[in-house]
């Protein structure tokens, strides 16, 4: 964890130096990751080993789609490759969305599938341990809002009247999304363990398919129009089809 954090803060001192408006995200995710880590610390996990690992693994991900497209715009992941497109003069608040529509959609399964082996999937006590861990995240998030709220006031987004007055609607939406999203990604991790089980081959036809809606979903988001209303009509996450 020492090591991700010294990671990401050399990015996020990069990005912020060169007005890269992916500091936005990386600025939240580093303190969440930071958050996370103090929860660790704090005992909050049931195997914290676990929750380190896949912590590590699933910000890897993000860093690395970052790293790609600090060097060739049109090298990361397709959800990551929408996201960076973003219009720089947007609000600081539309960067982290959708960095997290795609971060949590997209890698958050196969982050999960990479730490949790096929012997933890055969063993149902030990997968519904990993499961609580995985939903255990969302407290930790949810507690992060306001900070944030105040974080992105401060990198240049100033509240308008209707902000303020739906300041205690949007923490409660973000719960209510947060544990939306998380329910979709357990699923489509199920489904991704099971084509890992018939081989490598389906296996990447079955990310495919997930990258290619967690693109669409992207784009979705940065249409003109309310996002806070598409996202409570479609919700936050995507679907892969069952088998």
């Amino acid at each position: 964890m020492d090591a991700l954090v010294a990671r990401m803060q050399e990015l996020l001192d990069d990005v912020t130096a060169a007005g890269d408006p992916a500091r936005h995200f990386l600025g939240t995710y580093l303190r969440t990751t930071q958050a996370v880590n103090a929860a660790i610390d704090a005992g909050r996990f049931e195997d914290p080993d676990w929750v380190t690992a896949w912590d590590v693994d699933f910000a890897g991900l993000y860093l690395d789609a970052l790293d790609a497209h600090r060097r060739d715009p049109a090298t990361p992941p397709a959800p990551w490759r929408a996201a960076f497109r973003t219009d720089p003069a947007a609000r600081p608040e539309a960067h982290v969305l959708l960095g997290m529509n795609a971060h949590i959609n997209f890698d958050l399964p196969q982050s999960l599938v990479r730490v949790i082996s096929v012997a933890d999937f055969a063993d149902p006590p030990l997968l519904d341990s990993r499961r609580r861990d995985h939903e255990a995240i969302d407290e930790v998030l949810a507690a992060r809002v306001q900070a944030e709220d105040r974080e992105l006031q401060a990198a240049g987004s100033p509240r308008t009247p209707l902000d303020r007055l739906t300041g205690g609607l949007n923490r409660t939406a973000t719960r209510v999304l947060l544990r939306e999203s998380r329910r979709r990604v357990w699923a489509n991790t199920t489904v991704l363990h099971a084509a890992r089980l018939r081989g490598p081959e389906e296996l990447a036809r079955r990310t495919a398919q997930l990258e290619a809606a967690a693109a669409a979903r992207v784009a979705d988001l940065q249409r003109s129009g309310p996002v806070l209303l598409r996202l409570a009509v479609r919700g936050f996450g995507v679907s892969l089809p069952p088998d």
